[in-house]
């Protein structure tokens, strides 16, 4: 699992302005709530912001907040981004306890793609999630989950319950019942391939 750490301030400066202020010398506002103890509004640096927010890793990644020199683990919940530029305006981060089980989505890997048996029969594959909600420890959270397309067939799919997961983890939606036991790729044949084999079918009539 990929290591780490922000460094943090806590502030008593909240508002719009305030905010505004803290952007303007590229310092990001966020909130660390959760637990036993009470929320705590934060600034972060803007560049070991942007630092951590280009790693895939970091959005599934148990992080060590460091809060006026004193460590915390979290989880960051959400990210929110300036609509024109995409550049983040507020870290919501949820504290986590090694005891206690956490909820949140981790991606997929999609592993052997290009050599799969069903892309080599001329088919295209077909993405329907790209990432999943889990249920695990902190300690247990994995930061992708792969899946291996490479017996994978021409019509053929994977589903939720066809993935393997490291020990402890939990796919939330097959706690639902089979009706959420959800597609997440599939192998489909292209139009052209399609025509084509349409076509052959109606020669051999034809003969």
């Amino acid at each position: 699992m990929s290591d780490f750490t922000l460094n943090a301030v806590a502030r008593k400066d909240v508002g719009k302005g305030a905010s505004r202020r803290l952007r303007h010398a590229d310092l990001v506002p966020g909130i660390v709530y959760g637990g036993e103890t009470a929320p705590v509004q934060i600034t972060v640096e803007g560049r070991a912001v942007r630092k951590s927010l280009e790693a895939e890793a970091f959005y599934s990644s148990i992080v060590t907040l460091v809060v006026d020199g004193k460590n915390q683990k979290a989880l960051l919940k959400d990210v929110q981004r300036h609509p024109a530029t995409g550049a983040a305006m507020h870290l919501d981060f949820l504290r986590v306890d090694a005891d206690h089980e956490i909820t949140t989505n981790v991606p997929f890997h999609f592993l052997n793609e290009e050599t799969s048996v069903g892309v080599k029969a001329g088919g295209v594959v077909v993405h329907n999630l790209q990432d999943v909600e889990v249920r695990c420890l902190p300690a247990d959270l994995p930061e992708f989950i792969a899946i291996d397309m490479a017996e994978v067939e021409l019509g053929g799919s994977v589903h939720l319950s066809d993935i393997t997961v490291p020990a402890g983890v939990v796919l939330t939606q097959l706690a639902h019942g089979e009706e959420h036991d959800l597609p997440v790729v599939s192998i489909n044949a292209t139009r052209a391939g399609v025509e084509e084999e349409a076509s052959e079918e109606e020669a051999g009539d034809e003969e």
